[in-house]
């Protein structure tokens, strides 16, 4: 998207972008002609295509033995400088939200920490993801990281 000042609109330029299927918004437009110049674009994607990418990232993966892949990481950012294992891997649409907050409560009793279940993920207080990797494969899952 190329914004053009509401002079240069008449000039040899926007007629060459638009040739190039470039999204093309004179300051001189409404909010209403700069969405419809923007829906006209070819590239947008349609409905169906960002339904079936969504339902890719939902997915939970498991390897072709059946066991589910679960990733461990280790955090600080945006918890106030406090460690915080990530345990990813579960579905984000919620189908496996009574899985997961299982497994978050036997883990968090097992270690003796505190954390949480939800979005698709387990939140461990602290960094303890060598502790971790042992209790997840007796469970029967692929642990990576």
């Amino acid at each position: 998207m190329i914004i053009v000042p509401a002079g240069a609109r008449h000039t040899v330029l926007p007629y060459v972008l638009r040739s190039a299927g470039i999204a093309l918004i004179t300051m001189s437009m409404d909010w209403k002609d700069s969405l419809a110049s923007l829906l006209d674009n070819a590239d947008l994607p349609q409905g169906d295509e960002s339904v079936a990418a969504t339902d890719d990232n939902t997915a939970s993966k498991s390897t072709p033995d059946g066991k589910r892949v679960l990733r461990l990481f280790y955090e600080k950012k945006g918890r106030g400088g406090k460690p915080a294992t990530i345990i990813e891997g579960f579905a984000q649409d919620g189908s496996e939200d009574e899985e997961c907050e299982k497994l978050a409560t036997m883990l968090k009793k097992r270690l003796g920490r505190g954390g949480s279940a939800r979005g698709g993920e387990i939140l461990i207080q602290g960094d303890c993801r060598e502790l971790l990797k042992p209790l997840l494969a007796a469970k029967g899952f692929l642990v990576k990281g």
